[in-house]
């Protein structure tokens, strides 16, 4: 049975003690019976405490990024052996803001998820169509082929170690959301291109967040389609009321 995942994304969010703030609010307020796998990903520099804070709790601290290479003369990034160095075992790639901003290619992410693996990591993959992918009917095309070149040169066994993340683009920061059939609609498609190339194990394995807009007020209702099984939360995940309430939804 595969796992229900509910992470939140910090940004570039929170000083080192707003970040204590926020992690302690998340304590007091999740349910000890929750059999929902949590995961934050905090900004790099609060990382080594963030995982001192929780190391008594099911919460997972994941990193929002990671360079491809294991090191050299690349200022201001981040290695894998140095987020396995201060206990940094998840690490998101792909996110739509690190593709647009940045320029990350899927040749660049497809280096970046080999390193990750060769270190052992787990790896919450994103990826999107754009608001004209979707009005030019190519949402399907592009999200296949970004799972592809992305992620189709792993091998079978690995993919224990993915996490999918679909993110709509056009529904990121922007208040709008797709709706649960949209939702349902994309997450079953990602699944049956996983399910030609890696087979019916697989496929029915992997976890596929939806990462677009969740709120508490939306989420139970895009949670309860069979293909959706948790959500990469932005916005929400800075208020643990919400965070917990959007947990609480699936």
């Amino acid at each position: 049975m595969r796992k229900k995942i509910v992470a939140g994304n910090w940004k570039m969010n929170n000083n080192a003690e707003e970040t204590e703030d926020l992690l302690n609010d998340l304590i007091d307020k999740l349910p000890n019976d929750t059999e929902v796998q949590i995961i934050v990903a905090p900004t790099f520099v609060n990382l080594a405490s963030a995982v001192d804070h929780l190391e008594f709790t099911n919460i997972v601290v994941a990193a929002q990024n990671m360079h491809q290479n294991e090191n050299g003369a690349y200022t201001g990034e981040i290695s894998a052996d140095m987020l396995k160095s201060i206990g940094i075992n998840t690490v998101i790639l792909g996110h739509s803001e690190r593709r647009a901003y940045f320029h990350e290619t899927d040749t660049i992410l497809a280096q970046k998820v080999t390193t990750a693996l060769r270190h052992d990591m787990t790896i919450i993959f994103c990826f999107g169509e754009e608001l004209k992918d979707r009005q030019d009917k190519q949402h399907f095309n592009v999200v296949e082929n970004q799972l592809r070149d992305g992620l189709f040169h792993i091998q079978k066994e690995d993919w224990e170690k993915i996490i999918l993340a679909y993110e709509p683009v056009w529904a990121i920061g922007t208040g709008e959301t797709a709706s649960p059939e949209q939702a349902q609609e994309m997450h079953e498609f990602i699944r049956e291109t996983v399910l030609k190339r890696f087979g019916s194990s697989v496929a029915e394995e992997i976890s596929i967040l939806y990462g677009g807009s969740v709120k508490p007020e939306n989420a139970k209702e895009i949670f309860s389609k069979p293909d959706v099984d948790g959500g990469l939360i932005g916005g929400a995940a800075l208020k643990a009321v919400d965070f917990v309430k959007i947990i609480k939804g699936i």
